[in-house]
């Protein structure tokens, strides 16, 4: 197997669901901090926050996609956070519920999309892969917002 025939995710929950995201796209992950609201922002901006300089938006994607929120368990409270991404050369801050871990698995085992997965629109994922028991959703984070809503994020600023 070559090198070239794999890909790392960083996978994380929302709701019931487990997701992915290319290691590539993530310029990494934080602990939660003071998230302060912003008025007249979209409904799915959860507000900003300020990372060593940086102002990013937040984004809240069970909001988003009007996923399910569960409850959470001290355990899990202490895996949430924040995954840093860059989509279009802009900086945003995505709210999940739990990390899980980084994985490897080779791009053959990615199963397109079937066309609707609990809220979220097949336009929005990259594939589906088997992981032991479950299976992952691999978002396609370059397609999770249009232009037009970037722009919106980046005057949020």
């Amino acid at each position: 197997m070559a090198i070239d025939d794999t890909i790392q995710l960083v996978t994380f929950n929302l709701g019931k669901e487990q997701y992915g995201i290319d290691i590539m796209q993530v310029e990494g992950i934080v602990r939660e901090h003071e998230i302060r609201n912003i008025p007249n922002a979209p409904a799915f901006v959860e507000g900003i926050f300020n990372l060593r300089g940086d102002i990013l938006p937040v984004i809240n994607l069970h909001k988003r996609f009007h996923l399910e929120k569960i409850k959470k368990d001290e355990s899990d409270e202490l895996l949430s956070g924040l995954i840093i991404i860059k989509v279009n050369g802009m900086k945003l801050a995505v709210k999940i519920d739990k990390v899980a871990k980084v994985i490897t698995i080779n791009k053959s085992r990615i199963q397109p999309p079937p066309q609707m997965i609990k809220g979220i629109g097949s336009e929005y994922i990259e594939g589906v892969t088997p992981l032991e028991d479950q299976y992952i959703i691999i978002l396609d984070i370059d397609r999770l917002f249009a232009l037009k809503e970037l722009k919106q994020l980046e005057s949020l600023k």
